[in-house]
Parts: structure tokens; C-alpha cells; sequence
């Protein structure tokens, strides 16, 4: 099962892999639209100007195309290869330029002379392009023809929301971000996790109400937020998804509270699956800092795997379908799941019998014949009756008690149902 989960996922990426993304434009409206092949997406477009708490919606960018031709018409450089060849939102250039003209506007990484760095000019009026060190320092002395076709004009951002409605109308926020080309790790691991959490989740019954985000980085949390902040008093629980499909061990990132259910429930869930790091909050990363902000101070964590900046392959073209790995990938969605899971199932109880210990033998709760070690089952039986004041969740009871937070779950559900808890009041 999870080999064939890791394999489409890993599908999946290599279908999204091609599609030039940006900040904005058709390319972004495409792998939204492929996205809702496997779950239903509500489009969103924002007008360029729009102001969005101090930002404003930027002009819209589609590129043609984007190449670097020498004076033997060799074309060197074409964005055709690969979507990182071109920086960003470079505003439209045709010229003929000598080596030393063109150099300001050629981008490399010396200490990974085959790959090709990822660079962006969302907020500024530049242009340029990205190639191999190693085929930066062949370049001869020549004059070279450079063209970036492209339009930067009004238009609007474009992102997809998802929601799935629960029995509350608390809410589960996922979040990643849809505007990195040809980067698979970060983050097309990321969407592509997102996108099959939402069909796994819309088939089942769901306590919360669960509302995925596919949205340009930074500008598009900015631009939600704004758009939705009436009704950000909804939102008890949040992920955001990145760097879901390398090699390293899972990671979490805490919410600027340090201490949300989330937060808990991530530690305690990958606590349980093995090697893992729990990292603190800090104002730098991916979007979860946008719903972290101090105005805002949303109880979003980010999961991961290796953190952003932490892998050589990160913002380059080495960051390509063999550093994802299917089982990697999969695991990364059954930890997502199961954090979502514990989030779900967690609820206070009160105990209907709390003078004393209820006679659980009689009920079949107890082993017939007493005076042995006492059993985890049963000692589960105890703390829940004991923490049970409708205060207490059951993670506050799993945490306490230091027992896995399914065992305690059972046991919550076992004694519900011959009539020694009810669930409390949300």
C-alpha cells in the first residue's frame, strides 16, 4: 500500500515538474488545474493593485520565452530546458550585448558548478538569467543575443482553496505554497501531498472543517489573510507543507505560540514514528510566519522534512525527481495524517461515575484475576476516569500520562460506551 501510495505521488510530481510556475500567471492557473484533477479546487483571482494589508497584488508575469544566443546562432541558454534558466519576473529584453555587458545579468553557483540556481525579481525591475557555473566559465568573448519575451502587465494572482466541511466549524488549516518552478522538493511535494490529504479527507467523516490552501508564497498567505480576516477566529489548528519528499528525517516547526494543540500533536506523533527533529518558531521560512505574524498569531506549525536552506539541493536544479523519493513521500503524508487524525479525535470527556473508581471488572474492563503487574490497557482505563473533569483532552491525558495517544483514545471510546463518559461540551 504505501509503496504504490509513494509511487503516484511521486507520478504526480513528474506531471507537475515541466510547468513553468511564477508568482503569478498561466502557469500556476495549469498546475491549479491539474491539482483539481485529484481534488476539487475553488479558483481565486485577485486583481493586480488589490491592496492586501501593506502589500499590493503585483502585475501579472507570463513568460514566452527566454534564451541567450551566440553571434553563430548556438543558442547557450533557453528557458525551453529548463524554467530555471530564466530569473523570475524579468521584464522583457531583446538586445545584443558583449560578455561584459551580459555578465551583471548572469547567475551562478561556483560551488555546484552543473547546477543551476533558482532566482526571482518579483519586486524589482530587473532582468537576467541563471546557468551552470561551468557553463558561465566557457563562455568566449562574443556578441550575444538575449531575449526574454514576456508580460508584465495587470492581470491578477491566482490561488486555490479547498474546503471540506465538518460537524464544526473549527477549522483545520493546510497550507503550501504553488509558485516554485521545476523544484520538487520545494514544493511540489508539498502541493502534491496537499492535493491527496484533501481526496483522502473529503472521504471520510470529519470533526473540523478543513480548508487547504494552494497559494503563492508570501503574497498569497498575505493576500488570504487579508481577504479573510473576519473569520480567522475559526481556525484552531494549521499545517504548512514543504520539503515533504527528501531523504532526512520528518521535522516540524512550531507556531510562534510554541505551545498550540498542534504543536503538541506533532511531537507527540512523530515521537511515536522514530528519528525526527521538533524545531522552534522563528520568523523566517515559508508562510507559516505570515500566519504567525503578531497581528495574527495563528496556531500554525510547518512540517517537513530537511528544513528549507539545510539540503545542497535546495533553490537549484539539483532539487529534481530523484532527490523526491516515493517512500519518503508517502511517509510524509501518513505523518501528516495521523497529525490530523489525533487533531480530529481529541476531545475532553467527563466522567459519569467520578467518586471513586468504577468497578471496571464487572464491566469486562479488568482482568478477572488480580494482584499482577498492571497492564498499559488498564492503566489507560485509570487516567482517563482520573483526568476526565471536561477539561482535560485526551492528548492532555496521553501527555500526562506518557502513553500512546490511540491507547488512550481506545480506552476513552470503552468506557463511553458502557456509560462512565460522555463527551464534553466543545
Amino acid at each position: 500500500m504505501t509503496e504504490s501510495l509513494g509511487a503516484e505521488l511521486h507520478h504526480w510530481i513528474r506531471e507537475l515538474y515541466p510547468i513553468g510556475r511564477s508568482l503569478t500567471g498561466n502557469g500556476v492557473r495549469e498546475t491549479l488545474r491539474r491539482l483539481g484533477e485529484i481534488v476539487p479546487l475553488t479558483i481565486r483571482e485577485v486583481p493586480s493593485g488589490t491592496q492586501v494589508l501593506d502589500w499590493t497584488v503585483p502585475p501579472e508575469w507570463n513568460l514566452k520565452e527566454a534564451w541567450i544566443e551566440t553571434s553563430g546562432g548556438e543558442r547557450i541558454v533557453d528557458a525551453s530546458r529548463s524554467t530555471l534558466h530564466v530569473v523570475g519576473y524579468s521584464r522583457p529584453v531583446r538586445a545584443r550585448l558583449t560578455l561584459a555587458e551580459l555578465r551583471p545579468h548572469l547567475f551562478s553557483l561556483p560551488e555546484h558548478p552543473d547546477w543551476i540556481p533558482y532566482r526571482t525579481s518579483y519586486y524589482a525591475d530587473g532582468w537576467g538569467f541563471c546557468l551552470t557555473d561551468r557553463q558561465l566559465r566557457a563562455l568566449p568573448e562574443d556578441r550575444y543575443e538575449v531575449c526574454i519575451d514576456a508580460s508584465l502587465a495587470p492581470g491578477s494572482l491566482t490561488y486555490g482553496e479547498c474546503e471540506l466541511p465538518g460537524e464544526s466549524a473549527d477549522e483545520i488549516l493546510l497550507s503550501t505554497h504553488v509558485c516554485h518552478p521545476a523544484l520538487c522538493n520545494d514544493n511540489l511535494s508539498g502541493l502534491v501531498i496537499a492535493a491527496f490529504l484533501g481526496r483522502r479527507l473529503a472521504a471520510r467523516r470529519r470533526r473540523h472543517t478543513y480548508r487547504i490552501l494552494f497559494v503563492p508564497g508570501t503574497i498569497g498567505s498575505i493576500t488570504w489573510l487579508a481577504q479573510n480576516e473576519t473569520r480567522l477566529d475559526r481556525i484552531a489548528h494549521g499545517l504548512v507543507l514543504t520539503c515533504l519528499g527528501d531523504a532526512g528525517s520528518l521535522s516540524y516547526k512550531r507556531s510562534r505560540r510554541g505551545d498550540a494543540i498542534v504543536d503538541r500533536a506533532a511531537a507527540h506523533v512523530l515521537a511515536a514514528r522514530g528519528p525526527h527533529r521538533i524545531l522552534d518558531f522563528s520568523p523566517w521560512g515559508y508562510d507559516e510566519r505570515q500566519y504567525c505574524s503578531p497581528g495574527f498569531d495563528l496556531p500554525v506549525g510547518c512540517l517537513m522534512r530537511t528544513p528549507h536552506g539545510q539540503f545542497p539541493q535546495y533553490h537549484t536544479s539539483a532539487d529534481n525527481l530523484e532527490l523526491v523519493r516515493p517512500e519518503a513521500l508517502a511517509d510524509s503524508l501518513h505523518a501528516c495524517e495521523a497529525i490530523l487524525d489525533l487533531l480530529d479525535r481529541n476531545r475532553a470527556f467527563v466522567n459519569l461515575s467520578p467518586k471513586g473508581e468504577p468497578q471496571l471488572g464487572r464491566r469486562g474492563l479488568y482482568p478477572a484475576v488480580g494482584g499482577g503487574a498492571q497492564g498499559t490497557e488498564q492503566l489507560a482505563f485509570l487516567w482517563v476516569l482520573n483526568l476526565s473533569d471536561g477539561r482535560h483532552t485526551l492528548l492532555d491525558i496521553a501527555e500526562r500520562a506518557k502513553l500512546p495517544f490511540d491507547l488512550i483514545d481506545r480506552a476513552a471510546g470503552a468506557l463511553a460506551a458502557h456509560g462512565l463518559l460522555r463527551a464534553a461540551p466543545r
